[in-house]
Parts: structure tokens; sequence; C-alpha cells
């Protein structure tokens, strides 16, 4: 009786971790697959279908050289005043570094940006935290330098 139990307890265990991997990889997916809509986005000059992938809410974070800015809205802005026109936004790329899943709602991205621009390329590292509201992942805090 105790093997069986042992058997069975054994089964529950695996299944279970089993499907927690499959739901974590799926999430870790559908995040690397808005960050790729969100490259095209800008790189097609769309900052609006850009930031689709930022909560929209006042609780926002953006942390940039500039400090700590609040809200949808002003990161908006403060993409559209660093970034006014398709050739000040150049061609983005990102490379990933690390995904990792915090907990069932919460993700953690870490990543390079690059830009191509006719007179330059600049660059740096972001860290992204994001969380699933809603059944939809979004950026709540972003740290890019």
């Amino acid at each position: 009786m105790q093997k069986y139990l042992l058997v069975i307890f054994l089964g529950a265990l695996f299944f279970s971790n089993n499907v927690n991997a499959q739901s974590n990889d799926l999430d870790l997916k559908q995040i690397r697959s808005i960050l790729d809509a969100q490259t095209k986005a800008w790189n097609k000059g769309d900052l609006v279908a850009f930031m689709q992938s930022y909560w929209k809410s006042d609780k926002l974070k953006f942390i940039g050289s500039r400090g700590v800015r609040y809200g949808w809205k002003a990161t908006l802005e403060g993409y559209k005043k660093g970034y006014p026109n398709k050739e000040k936004m150049g061609i983005l790329k990102f490379k990933i570094i690390s995904m990792e899943k915090l907990a069932p709602d919460a993700a953690f991205v870490i990543g390079k940006w690059h830009l191509t621009r006719k007179d330059d390329t600049p660059n740096g590292h972001f860290s992204l935290l994001w969380r699933k509201i809603d059944g939809v992942w979004v950026i709540v805090a972003d740290h890019s330098s």
C-alpha cells in the first residue's frame, strides 16, 4: 500500500512540475512575442503601438537617465520628446540576456537594446518587470540605460 501511495505521489509531483514548466514556457514565449511586436512597431516609427506592451496606468514606472517617470501617458510623452521622428528612432534591436518567471503573474527580463541610425548607434541595457493583469502580460516597470 505504501509503495502504491508513493507512486501516486511521485506521479502527481512529476505532472505538477511538468504543467508548471509548460506554463512558464508559454508565458515566456508570449512575452518574447510581445517584445518582437514592440520592436516591429518601433521600426515602423509607431510609438503608440510600441507602448501597447506597457501597463496603461499612472503606476507604470519608467526609470531612465533622468530619473523615474510615472504613468503610461508620461512615458509615451517622454518617448515622443526623445524620438520625435523616424530618423531619430532608427532601427531597434533587442538581445535578451535572461527571462525569468517569478510567479504565475510576474516575470523579469534583462536585455540589451541597440539603435542603428544614420549618424550613430546608441545602445544600452534594460530590465523589465512584467505582470499578467487580466490575462495579459504588460510591462509595469522599465529601467533602461
